[in-house]
């Protein structure tokens, strides 16, 4: 009676995947099924995590807290969902708990397989060539909490360096493993680090939401999982829609990032007249039409994968992939949420070493993109790389993963960047009919509005006098929402709330910020009428999928400003209508 589990890691070394047979029944961890005489044997998915658990322990006693942080890592769970599951077990088995032939019970410990197990390395299809059938185990899921979302996370590797890879569009953690290029790619990147992976709010094993993570979120979500696996510095890897977001990272939290790389990556995603390689408006809603009339099938395959467009498995996968990574709603959202993020102005502000890969013929991605991309982020290298997949596990994946390792492997430990991304909001007290004592009562109950604002959108107060007030915010989004609600703070004492925002770097000189930013901030404050939160360009750019609405003012000759800005009043919120 042989088992066939590794030993008990947080990750898992490279096996084989093992299909198990007992008594009549024959267990594939590939496909995830129970087949017994009669054909496939229904299960949910945690009762064959509990039974495959069992099985590959067979003639162990599992405990019950063993298959508990197992089947459910990271989330507290009674004991009546484990029996639950082994219940619906026994069922499938035809198993008696009284005189078990599979699972026996050892009273308040837990439970032992006790039929014999057979290993084998699970085969494919006759019709299908998989010679890359070798799989890792699943890395165990474990959760980080950001805010009151619940993030899934794996590590892999014990590398001297963290990485953190951020997949574009969709992911789902466990289903990289079941593609064989997937699982090679990433084992690879674990050989010289500890790989931190992680399934974005509202896709695959973390929780979903009822509004579409912003980039803001995205960024809160990759400190709440460095903070739980104790990572204080890691470099960041983006693939595709990954990429703007890693960058935003590391123009913001430079203290945290020790490098930036980027593939198949983009600055912004629409075509305009400056940016002539992105894909048209129409271009977008035919796609989205796509995604409604397609989800559940290898939707973008064609384009994002041509070498495997034709290859059964790799179509089937890709379709399961995208299928447990989201809802055809959810990728909807995230396909048009995608179309409105622009870091253009972002890019320059990135501090940390960057690498920046492409394929010259990336049928998803253009190549002139990634080239762009890289010329506006301050010494970044640029790679270009033959090729026309856009998956970066597909193709000669080597080629773009031995300038990584070069790369990471070759950072010199310069130091931490002087300058971080910022928003500043600076607002101002107008003249008003309450005057005398009611005056000075109003703004001290002002002054402590601010006090509770600044705090619930965790911004940091430079400045709160009688009249003036500035706030520095590490998210453009929560510094938008905390102007909206000190203008409707002022408005009800009486008072009236001129407030301007803007995004940029700035220079955190003894504790306080300096450069253009804040003139910036300052002057659009002065600019804006009454009652009203006047902002730039950039921040409605970062703020895509926020639910925040703007109307355009026309363009301002900004401080330092090389050319006119468009500048946007606030104009609604729909977190405040739900």
């Amino acid at each position: 009676m042989a088992a066939c589990a590794p030993a008990a890691h947080d990750f898992y070394r490279m096996v084989p995947v093992s299909t198990l047979t007992f008594g009549a029944f024959r267990l594939d961890p590939v496909s995830g099924q129970l087949c017994g005489p009669s054909g496939a044997v229904p299960l949910t998915p945690k009762a064959f995590a509990v039974l495959q658990h069992l099985a590959a322990n067979a003639g162990r006693l599992v405990s019950k807290r063993q298959l508990l942080d197992e089947v459910w890592p990271g989330l507290y769970v009674g004991d009546g969902a484990l029996k639950s599951c082994i219940r619906e077990v026994r069922r499938a088995l035809g198993d008696d708990a009284g005189s078990p032939r599979f699972i026996a019970t050892a009273h308040r410990r837990g439970y032992r397989f006790v039929a014999p197990v057979a290993c084998a390395l699970a085969s494919p299809a006759p019709a299908i060539d998989r010679r890359e059938r070798v799989l890792p185990m699943t890395p165990r899921v474990r959760y980080a909490r950001s805010g009151d979302v619940n993030i899934a996370y794996q590590v892999v590797g014990d590398g001297p360096l963290d990485l953190v890879f951020v997949m574009g569009w969709v992911s789902h953690l466990e289903y990289f493993w079941k593609e064989p290029s997937f699982a090679r790619f990433l084992l690879r990147l674990a050989s010289f680090s500890r790989l931190i992976l992680l399934d974005k709010r509202g896709t695959g094993l973390s929780d979903r939401v009822p509004e579409l993570p912003t980039l803001e979120q995205r960024m809160d979500d990759v400190r709440a999982v460095m903070d739980a696996v104790g990572s204080p510095r890691a470099a960041l890897l983006g693939v595709s829609e990954g990429g703007p977001m890693c960058s935003l990272f590391a123009a913001t939290y430079p203290e945290r990032t020790e490098a930036l790389v980027m593939i198949g990556s983009y600055a912004k995603r629409v075509r305009e007249a400056d940016y002539p390689w992105g894909t048209t408006r129409e271009e977008r809603e035919a796609f989205g039409e796509d995604i409604v009339r397609g989800w559940g099938g290898p939707v973008g395959l064609a384009e994002r994968a041509p070498s495997k467009a034709d290859d059964p498995a790799f179509r089937q996968w890709w379709a399961s992939y995208l299928r447990m990574g989201a809802s055809p709603g959810a990728a909807l959202g995230l396909t048009r949420m995608n179309a409105e993020i622009d870091i253009r102005h972002v890019l320059p502000t990135v501090r940390v070493p960057t690498l920046v890969l492409h394929r010259t013929h990336d049928r998803c991605l253009r190549v002139e993109e990634g080239r762009y991309l890289a010329g506006l982020v301050p010494g970044a290298r640029w790679v270009e790389l033959p090729g026309e997949d856009h998956l970066p596990f597909v193709g000669d994946q080597e080629s773009l993963l031995a300038p990584i390792e070069r790369f990471l492997t070759g950072l010199d430990g310069r130091p931490q960047a002087d300058r971080v991304l910022a928003t500043i909001l600076c607002a101002s007290l107008d003249e008003t009919s309450v005057g005398g004592a009611g005056r000075l009562a109003a703004i001290r109950s002002f002054q402590a509005a601010v006090a509770r604002e600044v705090e619930r959108f965790r911004g940091r107060s430079l400045q709160v006098t009688a009249d003036r007030v500035s706030v520095l915010f590490d998210g453009p989004a929560r510094a938008v929402r905390c102007a909206r609600r000190l203008s409707e703070a002022a408005e009800r004492l009486g008072l009236r709330l001129r407030a301007g925002l803007h995004t940029g770097e700035c220079e955190p000189m003894l504790g306080e910020p300096r450069g253009l930013v804040v003139e910036m901030g300052a002057q659009l404050a002065d600019e804006a009428e009454p009652g009203t939160v006047l902002v730039s360009r950039t921040v409605v750019d970062l703020v895509a999928g926020s639910g925040l609405r703007f109307v355009e003012r026309g363009v301002r000759a900004l401080a330092g400003a090389v050319a006119e800005w468009p500048v946007f009043v606030v104009a609604g919120d729909s977190a405040d209508e739900r």
